[in-house]
């Protein structure tokens, strides 16, 4: 990639993300430390890839859609037993991120994969507010952590999960901020997770989900009507219909979008494809996220590169991204008011440079 003023601009940018997955930042040579330390044998003698860094690293090349892809994502998490494991996958993403000016992000993690395999939940939780409290030290950047539910598990596991954490005082106390569901979609639509939803939505917790990915807009639309979800997790396929365009538009229903991850799960076939403009045109609140980097090939900041190389976006476009984002943020009003005055800060320093 050839770098240009706009490359720099955007890199110097305040960035909030809001779908990343924690476990999808496992890069292959943690994923080999900790596997390691923990006397985890993954798994070579079945697939190859697992032979050497090197080899994970090319297979995650190939990924034939979003089962090939979680699949892997899968067998990483064994590598994750005690709290400082959590602890060091987390900081590491805060540091990459903090150093690509991410300022704000709120953080997915699959609470359920890892006490379905014995970790307790409290040592997942506490290895990663470990993380962020280090991260909130020393570095510009808040954070929040969102437990995701996977749609893979029946919904009693999710109902048990969730309960532990309700009861448990972890949403009450600021540890967690809000639910989600993620893994494959297609097989399971949203309209079987009404009871959860339910549930959150009478403890006051706010509720986003995986929908509209490789599923089709119906999914987006129980999203929101069956689940009162608050923001849509990917919402690629919004596009198809175009009332529920409209919709999200008139309600303000943030879409979490994912460039990089949706090319390589080949949800779309070319990053033209993926649907920047009617997004801008049509006035949707969205954010640019990085999804799962470590298998995706990219962090934020690759995707705001790629999107900019392939649709030669503005600056006044890009200011727009990124206000959107701050403002579909659950912060503070006192950290959006700050996040807000940093992108005006860097919009007076670069606005005679391009």
């Amino acid at each position: 990639m050839c770098k240009t003023p706009m490359h720099e601009f955007l890199a110097a940018l305040p960035k909030c993300e809001h779908h990343l997955h924690i476990e999808g930042t496992f890069e292959p040579e943690l994923l080999f430390e900790l596997a390691a330390k923990n006397n985890i044998t993954l798994p070579a003698d079945k697939d190859a890839a697992f032979a050497s860094i090197e080899a994970l690293k090319a297979r995650y090349l190939t990924f034939a859609n979003l089962d090939d892809f979680l699949g892997y994502y899968y067998i990483a998490m064994s590598a994750l037993i005690d709290a400082a494991d959590f602890e060091a996958l987390a900081y590491a993403y805060f540091k990459k991120a903090a150093s690509q000016n991410v300022r704000h992000a709120e953080v997915f993690f699959d609470a359920q994969v890892h006490t379905e395999r014995g970790v307790a939940f409290e040592t997942v939780v506490s290895g990663l507010k470990a993380a962020k409290a280090r991260a909130e030290r020393d570095f510009d950047l808040t954070v929040e952590l969102i437990m995701c539910l996977v749609k893979h598990l029946p919904l009693p596991s999710a109902m048990e999960t969730f309960a532990h954490a309700r009861d448990g005082g972890f949403f009450a106390d600021g540890t967690l901020l809000a639910i989600g569901m993620d893994s494959s979609e297609k097989p399971f639509p949203p309209n079987m997770w009404t009871e959860l939803y339910d549930a959150a939505r009478a403890a006051g917790i706010r509720r986003t989900m995986h929908a509209g990915e490789e599923g089709p807009s119906d999914y987006v639309v129980q999203s929101l009507d069956l689940l009162g979800a608050q923001r849509i997790d990917h919402g690629l396929r919004t596009f198809e219909d175009p009332a529920l365009v409209k919709r999200v538009v008139d309600e303000k229903i943030m879409l979490t979008t994912c460039p990089l991850s949706n090319l390589k799960l080949q949800c779309i076939s070319s990053m033209s494809e993926f649907p920047l403009r009617q997004l801008l045109d049509a006035g949707v609140r969205f954010s640019v996220n990085s999804d799962d980097p470590a298998y995706f090939g990219g962090y934020i900041l690759e995707n705001y590169w790629v999107l900019q190389d392939t649709f030669g976006l503005t600056v006044a476009e890009w200011e727009g991204i990124a206000r959107g984002a701050v403002l579909g943020s659950w912060c503070s009003e006192e950290r959006r008011a700050q996040l807000l005055a940093q992108i005006d800060a860097v919009m007076a320093e670069w606005s005679g440079k391009l």
